[in-house]
């Protein structure tokens, strides 16, 4: 769904292996053939040379590897007895059991032993030049008082804190604060609306919610505190709501609020850790699924973090004393991963992007990496195409000689955007990994390095699993395609630490989800294609759920915002090929008979309560009113059908006959025209 409009999925994977596979490009990447320089946990594995065989072992060894992975890379309190206990047929996943440690101590207390004044975080705010550098023991300090905060308002080991902040450096000791003392944070994008934040403390049952006065982003302020007073509303469970200030503007206190940083000063700089079992719930953090109600996975804490350093050193090709610079937002999983865990695991310096790629103009992430020197640039598709429409000069202007590779993330990036990253942004010489994970993986699965010097990256492709990981494709039938090339549901054969362990108060649903599909594996929910060389390429989803700008969103979730319009009778929602955001959002709606036909006025409307109910970014490109929605005899809404009447692949349609009214697919087709003559999606 992220290619050209009018192409099938068919079409897609036809020509992209006809043009890819006659790929010119082969980039190269900095890494050493000897394995004691790559990874020396790895020396003494038998057989063990290079990057390939090192993967090998790592799936045929997982024990092994595993183990001497998280010796060498984490500090135990008391270690771990058992590798893994694992069972994915009965959703059971446990990894170094026995062992205990604190994550925050992993991420700052080590650090602060060798190197105090290291540059730990650099919180890049929204008006370029303005950086505010925090150093490990800057950040320790903030993190402990933040602890002690909390511990002294009653949050204990084990209960959930929501935190609605903008990437910023209270932002990361909050999080941090949780881990310190045994509590589980759930980040929100504050993006979401008051009632997607209700949801989300409601079904965390949060006690406790962080905050700020106001975001800042492209110059706009939005009111993030007045977002949370109207979800507190409807939120029993939340006692306090602890507000720092963004901005010098007031803000009206209530009598659960209170000033975190004023409270903060009251606190000790020393906060004892919570030592916390390996499997210990480390965050919780909430995703769309194709049923409308988000499912909150659950990570926990040695093997999620274990997995988030080794996947950020060695994909990025991360060295001691490099800047990373990762644009997500900490309330998406890249941002607690990879702005987050993973760099600060390894003692590096990330960057918390505040602003938009395009603020103050298209120059704004190159006039950063000349800036801040950064070595890693980790941003997403939709970002680059747009960019890439603004064309060359915007990048050209600024120096950006410290870059040693790039990264995609998010969703595919198309062949285009991928060169014009590579010959333009990178100058031709850094390599670009395209990076294949979910939330709940927590962290890279499939990518293109860590890799052998002379192995070649294709453009638009994720390629290559992560040491550990095993990826197989299905069949309709459920049965393990062998032969390349090959396409069918992309499914990991064996587990790995960095994954879910379940979702939020509902163990069945996780079963049901990843497991049950296919027993014995977990189910992605994503196609793939493989090749005769044997990389995979992500094909888009095989569920409802729309990625858009690298946001996932359930279908559901939108139609049931939708359906809640007393007008409405009736809504289907699809994801359709955008050129910009990878995937827009199309509505097909049937109003009820008495309802106003005033289309313009209706399409506002629906937009304005999705925008309310969910997200800005969830509200639809398109709005198609329908007489009705092509149906089977037994009810079901044909989606298949829609999707291949927006994509215009009439030839794609298929068997019609199961329909209950075949005219209502030619009425939808030629209101679709019309609609797409009158207006172009945003």
């Amino acid at each position: 769904m992220w290619l050209p409009c009018g192409c099938t999925s068919k079409t897609i994977v036809t020509s992209y292996a006809r043009r890819v596979f006659k790929s010119y490009f082969r980039v190269f990447g900095r890494w050493k053939c000897n394995v004691a320089a790559l990874m020396p946990e790895a020396v003494g594995f038998e057989g063990v040379k290079d990057c390939s065989s090192l993967q090998e072992f790592s799936v045929s060894n997982s024990a092994s590897f595993w183990a001497a992975a998280a010796r060498h890379r984490l500090s135990w309190i008391k270690p771990f007895h058992t590798v893994q206990d694992c069972d994915l047929s009965l959703g059971r996943i446990k990894w170094f059991e026995g062992g205990q440690l604190n994550v925050s101590v992993n991420c700052l207390d080590r650090h602060v032993h060798t190197c105090p004044e290291r540059v730990a975080l650099i919180w890049e705010r929204d008006e370029p030049g303005s950086e505010i550098k925090v150093t490990y023991r800057q950040l320790l300090e903030m993190t402990c008082r933040l602890g002690n905060l909390l511990r002294r308002h009653g949050v204990k080991k084990g209960d959930c804190v929501t935190i609605y902040m903008p990437p910023c450096p209270l932002a990361v000791a909050s999080m941090l604060a949780c881990a310190r003392i045994g509590a589980v944070h759930n980040v929100v994008f504050a993006g979401f609306s008051a009632e997607a934040l209700a949801e989300r403390i409601r079904d965390a049952q949060s006690s406790t919610v962080i905050t700020v006065n106001q975001g800042v982003r492209a110059g706009k302020v939005t009111e993030l505190k007045r977002t949370v007073d109207a979800a507190v509303k409807d939120c029993p469970s939340v006692q306090q709501v602890l507000v720092a200030m963004r901005t010098e503007n007031p803000v009206t206190m209530t009598a659960k609020d209170m000033d975190m940083e004023e409270e903060m000063l009251k606190e000790d700089v020393v906060c004892e850790p919570e030592a916390m079992d390996s499997e210990d719930v480390l965050f919780l953090l909430y995703t769309s699924g194709s049923t409308g109600k988000p499912k909150g996975v659950v990570h926990t804490q040695a093997g999620y973090l274990l997995y988030a350093a080794l996947t950020h050193r060695y994909v990025f090709s991360y060295q001691d004393g490099d800047v990373f610079g990762c644009v997500a937002d900490i309330g998406w999983i890249t941002g607690h991963s990879y702005s987050v865990y993973g760099p600060l695991a390894n003692g590096g310096t990330t960057v918390l992007f505040e602003s938009t790629p395009i603020y103050p103009d298209p120059g704004r992430y190159w006039e950063m990496v000349q800036r801040l020197k950064i070595n890693q640039f980790y941003g997403a598709p939709t970002a680059i195409r747009l960019l890439l429409k603004y064309g060359d000069q915007w990048v050209q202007k600024y120096d950006r000689s410290t870059l040693k590779t790039l990264g995609s993330v998010g969703e595919p990036i198309n062949t285009e955007a991928w060169e014009w990253y590579h010959r333009v942004v990178g100058d031709g010489r850094c390599p670009v990994v395209d990076t294949w994970w979910q939330t709940e993986t927590g962290g890279i699965c499939i990518t293109p390095r860590p890799s052998d010097p002379d192995a070649e990256i294709v453009p638009g492709m994720a390629m290559r699993p992560f040491f550990g990981i095993k990826p197989v494709l299905m069949d309709t039938e459920g049965k393990v395609v062998t032969s390349n090339p090959a396409s069918g549901a992309l499914c990991l054969a064996q587990p790995w630490p960095g994954m879910a362990r379940t979702i939020h108060n509902n163990h069945q649903r996780f079963i049901e989800t990843y497991c049950q599909p296919h027993p014995g594996y977990f189910f992605t929910g994503d196609g793939a294609y493989r090749s005769k060389e044997g990389y995979y390429q992500i094909t888009g989803r095989l569920d409802d759920v729309i990625n858009v700008s690298g946001h996932r969103i359930g279908t559901a979730e939108i139609e049931d915002v939708v359906n809640q319009c007393s007008a409405v009778a009736e809504s289907a929602v699809i994801g359709y090929s955008h050129d910009i955001k990878g995937q827009g959002v199309y509505a097909f709606v049937v109003l009820k008979k008495d309802a106003d036909d005033q289309e313009a006025d209706l399409s506002q409307q629906l937009n304005n309560m999705v925008s309310k109910k969910i997200a800005k970014y969830a509200c639809p490109d398109f709005i198609q009113f329908v007489q009705r929605l092509p149906k089977t005899r037994s009810g079901k809404i044909m989606r298949r059908v829609l999707r291949k009447l927006v994509e215009r692949d009439l030839d794609g349609l298929g068997d019609l006959s199961t329909l209950d009214d075949p005219a209502a697919v030619q009425e939808i087709i030629q209101g679709h025209r019309e609609l797409c003559g009158k207006q172009q999606p945003s």
